[in-house]
């Protein structure tokens, strides 16, 4: 945003309410789709919807209420923004929804990651200037740190997703090297952050 005026600063409000609800909507449909496993572990199962007095109908209704408003706002914003939102909806069907489950697919689910953290970098890049390469490097960066912290959360999961036979990356290679594998993760991201800013693609300072 080069300089603030009435256009884009509602715009702004536009988008971060837009994101809110697309980030609510990611988070309750996960919910939704991983209720079986949830119930069954005992670190969880306190805090499960279910146990709140709240029917899974009922929080897939509220999921794609959430969708729906959020893809709604996009619209106003143009076609890329819509695009962008829709392709993370997208990529959260794949890692949450049963009948794709990417989730437990070690590797698989990272690069999930990996896409849509980029993903939601762009999509706040788009609603204020033309996507373009420098972006997509950008983007890379949150996509990385978005990558090493989803390896890191499958380490403290790990417990929960071996009773459930899920197999992540903590439960596939072992705690100690998706650990490992998180440190490696945000260390390139950092090393890719100092890299934007030696060919100026950041500012340096």
């Amino acid at each position: 945003i080069h300089s603030l005026n009435v256009d884009n600063l509602l715009e702004l409000a536009v988008f971060a309410f837009a994101s809110c609800l697309l980030v609510a909507h990611v988070f309750v449909f996960n919910d939704w789709s991983g209720i079986q496993s949830d119930v069954k572990d005992s670190s969880r199962v306190t805090w499960t919807f279910l146990t709140r007095g709240v029917s899974r109908s009922a929080l897939g209704i509220l999921s794609a209420v959430l969708l729906g408003l959020s893809l709604l706002l996009f619209a106003f914003l143009g076609k890329t923004s819509l695009s962008l939102a829709v392709a993370l909806a997208g990529s959260s069907v794949l890692y949450s929804a049963p009948i794709f489950d990417l989730k437990g697919e070690p590797i698989f689910n990272s690069l999930l990651h990996l896409v849509g953290g980029t993903l939601h970098f762009l999509l706040g890049y788009a609603t204020f200037a033309v996507l373009d390469a420098r972006a997509v490097a950008i983007g890379g960066f949150f996509g990385l740190v978005f990558t090493a912290g989803h390896v890191t959360h499958e380490v403290r999961d790990y417990d929960g997703d071996l009773v459930n036979g899920i197999r992540t990356n903590a439960v596939t290679f072992g705690k100690r090297r998706t650990f490992v594998a998180g440190l490696i993760l945000f260390t390139v991201a950092y090393a890719v952050l100092a890299a934007l800013a030696v060919f100026a693609l950041i500012p340096r300072l």
